[in-house]
């Protein structure tokens, strides 16, 4: 087994990032190797957060892949889209770029069919986070039926907002007043990945119960994040915590749609709400 492959069963800690495939140039595989899997905890951005113990909040990650292909019997290509679903109380995540490189390593083995293939990744990722993933895929005779629409809620984006903060600046959130329920939303997120610097691009949409936010400190957050360095899960978790602590909200929900990177796009949802995670359904920029 190669070094890369032992590191695969090793949780990452926060300083241990170096390790990590992303970043690095690393050998594409192309027959099936569950081995590339690289499992992240999620303990000690949780504990920077002051989150220990009981989970304040409930959720997914849903993921989206986009280039999923292996042979049947025969030789022949298949394809696929796939959907994985890791719930926010797994102990670990996978790191994106051993994500990719697991799922390439599939195009040149032969499956069963579509059933077997879906087992083997699903017993693979829940392996991986701890927890079962949900897994589903869909052929090319579903391609068609995939909608894309845009975040519900009321956006944000046309405020006139002087932004000078582009780490994150949680002091600057403020609520007040009546009591209010309402879903916000921008497409104007952006942080960056903490191992490549590489941007990454979101729809955000808030959904709260509690004194009403202020809007444009509420954008101004947002914006802070511009260079934060942080993976995707980590940045909606402290998003929900600030604005928990900050202003009050009886009820919160924070959902982030990031735009895919390496075939695959990576979906957050985090909510202390009691409502179901939300369909898995494209924006137009994903």
């Amino acid at each position: 087994m190669t070094l890369e492959a032992n590191a695969a069963r090793v949780d990452l800690r926060a300083d241990d990032l170096a390790k990590a495939p992303l970043g690095q140039r690393i050998r594409h595989v192309d027959h099936y190797d569950a081995a590339l899997l690289y499992r992240i905890s999620r303990a000690p951005q949780r504990a920077a957060l002051g989150i220990t113990g009981t989970l304040p909040f409930t959720g997914v990650d849903a993921w989206t892949a986009y280039e999923l292909s292996w042979l049947d019997q025969a030789g022949k290509p298949q394809v696929a889209l796939a959907s994985f679903d890791v719930p926010a109380e797994s102990p670990s995540i996978i790191e994106s770029k051993s994500m990719k490189l697991y799922l390439g390593s599939f195009a040149q083995t032969a499956f069963a069919g579509m059933t077997d293939i879906t087992a083997t990744i699903e017993r693979d990722l829940s392996e991986a986070c701890g927890v079962r993933v949900g897994v589903t895929l869909r052929g090319p005779s579903a391609f068609g039926a995939q909608a894309i629409r845009e975040l519900p809620g009321e956006s944000l984006d046309d405020l006139h907002v002087a932004c000078n903060a582009y780490d994150v600046v949680p002091d600057v959130l403020a609520a007040n007043g009546d009591v209010v329920e309402e879903t916000l939303t921008t497409q104007l997120f952006r942080s960056v990945c903490p191992v490549t610097a590489q941007p990454d691009i979101a729809s955000m949409q808030i959904g709260y119960r509690g004194p009403r936010i202020d809007r444009e400190a509420l954008l101004r957050y947002l914006v802070s994040y511009r260079c934060h360095a942080g993976f995707h899960e980590h940045c909606v978790e402290r998003i929900f915590m600030d604005i928990s602590a900050r202003c009050h909200a009886q009820k919160l929900s924070v959902l982030a749609r990031f735009t895919r990177r390496g075939g695959l796009d990576i979906n957050p949802f985090r909510t202390n709400a009691g409502i179901a995670n939300p369909d898995n359904v494209r924006t137009a920029r994903q």
